[in-house]
């Protein structure tokens, strides 16, 4: 009876403490507002140090590139966009994936500048769960500016 007990009371704590853990998608929203208020402090808190960025798109010749960014670099790209520039990054769709320590959220795009589409794709985030947050370590994309439906 006392085994039985244990069983029952380890369970349900670990229940309750999954229901407690924020959801990977969170941090990702959080991303994508503190992105378009171009709030790089509310950016950078989302992310891990060692954060890594990176982009496949095609290229002039029409072979794909993978290139890598600078994430401080990406912060100063945001600071410096003009208040007349009007951008948004609109998330189609959240597929999440997670074991509790790491989680994989995948999410379809389409961008637009001044109200026009500028491209497309799909954003790919890898996130750690450190310290009760999520936070991003590694993000990539595809852009494409064909074959956006």
């Amino acid at each position: 009876m006392k085994t039985l007990f244990l069983f029952t009371f380890f369970c349900v704590s670990c229940c309750l403490n999954a229901q407690d853990q924020p959801k990977p998608e969170e941090t990702i929203i959080a991303f994508f507002n503190a992105f378009h208020q171009q709030d790089t402090v509310a950016l950078k808190d989302l992310v891990h140090p060692k954060v890594r960025m990176q982009s496949i798109a095609k290229g002039k010749t029409g072979a794909l590139n993978l290139t890598t960014s600078n994430f401080n670099e990406f912060l100063k790209s945001i600071a410096s966009i003009p208040d007349t520039t009007v951008f948004q990054e609109r998330i189609l769709d959240y597929k999440v994936t997670s074991d509790g320590l790491m989680a994989n959220v995948w999410t379809p795009y389409e961008f637009y500048v001044d109200y026009t589409r500028s491209h497309c794709g799909v954003n790919n985030f890898q996130l750690i769960y450190l310290e009760g947050q999520w936070k991003i370590f590694y993000i990539v994309d595809t852009r494409k500016t064909e074959d956006c439906n």
